[in-house]
């Protein structure tokens, strides 16, 4: 069977891929990836996302979506509403470009959420974003960290049919929450070391899950850039959880992408 892969959640406008995209694009199509669909984390992206989606048409697909934390690894900040208000009208000037609306989501992670003020003021962005979705009928693509319950809530408070709950790492229970909204969710390389998240991919229906790197971070090895390419690694793990060949997993989760990122199209 020949492979046909999709990464569901990848960044290929950050600045690590700045230098050799070409090569990680070839490494990606000889893995056997048929598309990427790319996130962004800030409005700074945009423009960046729709340049390579140009460069690569047919293999990257882009988003556009500002992340619960804003600024830079070292000096990370709870995301403001000004932060995404000046640039929604880019969502509607792109609207026939993108494939959904991420990377959003709420982040309540402690040591950067402080207070009351700050979580409010995330799941103000968050329901803006998924307004947005709505208006455009676009999927999300969606980060949910030590916040997954508010954010599944919010999704289906608002009506959300069609999202993507990337690197989950939520209760079972809250998963399933999830799963009877019709959501799917994603797992990149690194979990493959986590048995937390083995019991929460036995639980998930396959039907459910789709692939994802999250390159160029959440690798197997958090010293080393991770790459489309290891999509494989994701696959593979997912199978020997479920006790499933690789190439059940493969055309599941192909298909499963496929449906939820409609306008997809490798």
């Amino acid at each position: 069977m020949a492979r046909e892969f999709i990464d569901c959640h990848c960044h290929m406008s950050a600045n690590e891929f700045t230098q050799d995209t070409d090569e990680v694009i070839q490494r990606a199509k000889t893995a056997g990836l048929k598309a990427l669909v790319a996130v962004t984390e800030g409005a700074s992206e945009f423009e960046k996302v729709i340049q390579l989606s140009k460069i690569y048409p047919g293999f990257i697909f882009p988003c556009f979506g500002i992340h619960p934390l804003q600024g830079s690894a070292q000096d990370l900040r709870s995301v403001k509403i000004q932060d995404l208000e000046p640039f929604l009208p880019l969502f509607q000037k792109y609207r026939d470009n993108i494939v959904a609306v991420g990377e959003i989501g709420l982040d309540f992670t402690p040591w950067f959420v402080h207070t009351t003020q700050e979580r409010d003021e995330q799941i103000k962005v968050f329901a803006k974003q998924l307004e947005k979705s709505k208006e455009l009928d676009l999927p999300v693509n969606v980060h949910t960290r030590s916040a997954a319950k508010v954010a599944i809530a919010t999704m289906k408070e608002l009506g959300i049919r069609q999202a993507l709950l990337h690197n989950f790492a939520g209760k079972t229970s809250v998963a399933m929450e999830g799963v009877q909204a019709g959501f799917c969710f994603s797992f990149p390389p690194a979990v493959s070391k986590n048995e937390q998240r083995a019991k929460l991919i036995r639980q998930i229906p396959l039907e459910h899950i789709c692939l994802e790197t999250d390159s160029p971070s959440l690798g197997l090895d958090k010293h080393v850039r991770n790459e489309p390419q290891n999509i494989m690694i994701c696959c593979e793990y997912i199978a020997n959880v479920k006790g499933i060949s690789s190439d059940v997993v493969m055309e599941v989760t192909t298909q499963n992408a496929l449906r939820l990122f409609s306008k997809l199209k490798p």
